[in-house]
C-alpha cells in the first residue's frame, strides 16, 4: 500500500509544498483572516500533526492541503501539481484518487453496512465487483474489522465506527490521509486504541498522514508537530527547502 505516486517526488522537494499561504473568509461586510503567510513542507512518508487553539487554522490549512477548499494566495503542489489552479471538476477527481479523509464524526451512512461503507469510494472506479471486495476484505483486515464488516454503524462502538473510516480512508491507497480530529469523539481507550492503528498504519506502509488534535497524547504519536496561532505558523528550516529539482 505504498503509494507510487509520493515516490515521484524529485530530489529535496516535499511531498506537499506551501509557501506564503494566506486564507480568509468574509463574514457579512468583515473580512476574518484565518491563515497568514504559511510556509510548511511535508514529505512523503512524514506523520505530521498540526496543532494549535480552537480557530488557529490548523482544519483550514488541512482543508486546503485536501483540495477541499482554496487558499485566497500562495503557492500549494502536491507532487508538484498546483492544487489551487485545477479546475473543479479535475479537483473533485485529484481528490478522490489521492486523498483519504479521516472526521471527527466518522460521517458514516447509517443505512450501509461496514462493509458497504468503506466500498463506496470504489464505486467511482472501474474496478470489478470481485476486485471491490477484496480490496474491502483487505481495508477491514487491517483495521481488525472482519469480522464486523457486515454490520451497521448503530450496531458498532465509536472506535469501532473511526475504524471503518480509517479502512474507507485507505481504500484506494491515497497519496495522503488527512485525519480531522480523528480521536475527538473517543473516550480514552477507543482514542489510544486509534492513534496506535494510524501509528501502525503509517510505520508499516510509509502513508504520509496529516493529523489535527486537541490531544497532546494523540500527537506524540506523530513523527513531527507543527503549532498553528492566529492563523501563523512560522517558517522553519525544513519547511523551507529549495523547490527545484
Amino acid at each position: 500500500m505504498v503509494d507510487k505516486y509520493s515516490e515521484e517526488t524529485c530530489g529535496n522537494r516535499g511531498l506537499v509544498e506551501i509557501r506564503h499561504l494566506y486564507k480568509s473568509y468574509r463574514r457579512g461586510t468583515q473580512t476574518i483572516p484565518v491563515l497568514n503567510d504559511v510556509c510548511l513542507s511535508i514529505q512523503a512518508g512524514e506523520f505530521l500533526t498540526l496543532m494549535g487553539p480552537s480557530g488557529s487554522g490548523k482544519s483550514t490549512l488541512l482543508n486546503l492541503i485536501a483540495g477541499i477548499d482554496r487558499p485566497d494566495e500562495g503557492i500549494l503542489l502536491v507532487a508538484g501539481i498546483d492544487i489551487p489552479s485545477l479546475s473543479e471538476a479535475a479537483l473533485a477527481v485529484w481528490r478522490s484518487r489521492h486523498v483519504g479523509f479521516i472526521f471527527q464524526f466518522y460521517n458514516l451512512i447509517p443505512v450501509l453496512t461496514a462493509f458497504e461503507n468503506v466500498e463506496l469510494p470504489l464505486l467511482l472506479t472501474e474496478l470489478p465487483k470481485s476486485e471491490r471486495r477484496q480490496h474491502v476484505e483487505v481495508a477491514l483486515s487491517l483495521v481488525g474489522l472482519e469480522d464486523r464488516m457486515h454490520h451497521y454503524p448503530q450496531q458498532l462502538s465509536g472506535g469501532q465506527q473511526q475504524r471503518v473510516a480509517i479502512a474507507r480512508a485507505l481504500i484506494t491507497d491515497p497519496t495522503i490521509i488527512a485525519a480531522d480530529e480523528p480521536t475527538g469523539d473517543l473516550d480514552k481507550v477507543s482514542a489510544e486504541e486509534i492513534m496506535e492503528l494510524l501509528s501502525g498504519l503509517h510505520q508499516e506502509f510509509h502513508k504520509t498522514i496529516i493529523m489535527v488534535t486537541h490531544d497532546p497524547r494523540a500527537a506524540a504519536k506523530a513523527s513531527r508537530i507543527r503549532h498553528l496561532d492566529k492563523g501563523i505558523l512560522n517558517c522553519e528550516a525544513e519547511d523551507y527547502k529549495p523547490m527545484e529539482c
